[in-house]
């Protein structure tokens, strides 16, 4: 599978409407995905070893969504080879008091994972250029200082994208790759994933009537995604855009990015000093001696 096209370039000035959810890529059928997405599920789990045992990096993968499009069941399906031991999922919901007397950031710098790690972030500090644009009046609980003259000149999304991309600049100097993931679903596939959501009952408590209301704001949340992508897809953490109608493919494309992504590491198994090896060796003599 070629996925650079679903890679948002500014540069190209890329806009969203150029993205079609609808996608599968050079696909014929659901079967060949699933087939590609088992092999690939496979060399996920040898890279997280390889990872794990060298101990020098770390993979954060971002994920955000319009809800129903699929970020839990991608997490469960793509990751269902790896070790639980050295993989962590944090999902950020509405911040409490305490996060709310720190920075936008505080919360997910706690949550960032150790070197050797995979961490996945549902949903992340990028809400705070999402849903907090579409709904100004969340910024009244973060006291931001000057907020109504940021407000008024729109200083403060400007100043929230140079945050975020000296972030992610930070962390990938220091060892932790940013892998971010934007599933792009079509509003029409939503309502449908919708419908099953009420219509089934062993699925009705993943359903919230808030989640009709924010439907409403469709069309502002599209253009608070395509702000950010412009703005925060970058030569270190480019926004990969998923095509999120079909889940087969979304889940086969995020699965092959994470496994590219961990090979350009150049991964290996640590090597063992002259001193280590001496030690095993005598390992071995005292066990067979017994």
């Amino acid at each position: 599978m070629k996925y650079k096209q679903l890679i948002f370039d500014p540069e190209k000035k890329d806009r969203l409407k150029d993205f079609d959810p609808a996608y599968c890529g050079d696909y014929k059928d659901k079967d060949d995905a699933q087939d590609d997405l088992k092999k690939g599920v496979k060399k996920l789990s040898e890279l997280q070893e390889k990872l794990y045992a060298s101990d020098r990096h770390a993979l954060l993968i971002i994920f955000q969504a319009m809800d129903a499009a699929g970020k839990d069941g991608t997490i469960k399906h793509v990751m269902s080879g790896v070790n639980p031991q050295g993989c962590q999922v944090k999902s950020f919901k509405v911040p409490s008091a305490e996060e709310m007397d720190h920075d936008y950031l505080w919360r997910c710098n706690k949550a960032l994972p150790e070197r050797g790690n995979i961490g996945i972030f549902n949903r992340s500090y990028y809400e705070e250029v999402l849903v907090v644009r579409v709904h100004e009046n969340y910024l009244l609980d973060e006291k931001v200082p000057q907020l109504e003259k940021k407000l008024k000149d729109g200083k403060i999304w400007k100043e929230r994208y140079t945050q975020i991309n000296h972030y992610e600049r930070y962390l990938t100097e220091n060892g932790t790759r940013v892998l971010k993931f934007f599933l792009n679903v079509s509003k029409e596939e939503q309502k449908q994933r919708f419908l099953d959501r009420l219509n089934d009952p062993s699925k009705n408590w993943k359903f919230s009537l808030r989640d009709c209301k924010e439907r409403q704001y469709w069309n502002e949340y599209m253009r608070a995604y395509e702000e950010m992508l412009i703005h925060t897809s970058t030569r270190e953490a480019p926004w990969f855009v998923i095509p999120a109608d079909h889940k087969w493919f979304m889940r086969a494309a995020v699965c092959q990015i994470i496994v590219d992504q961990l090979n350009a590491m150049g991964l290996k198994f640590p090597v063992l000093s002259t001193e280590m090896q001496a030690e095993l060796e005598e390992a071995k003599k005292m066990l067979n001696a017994e």
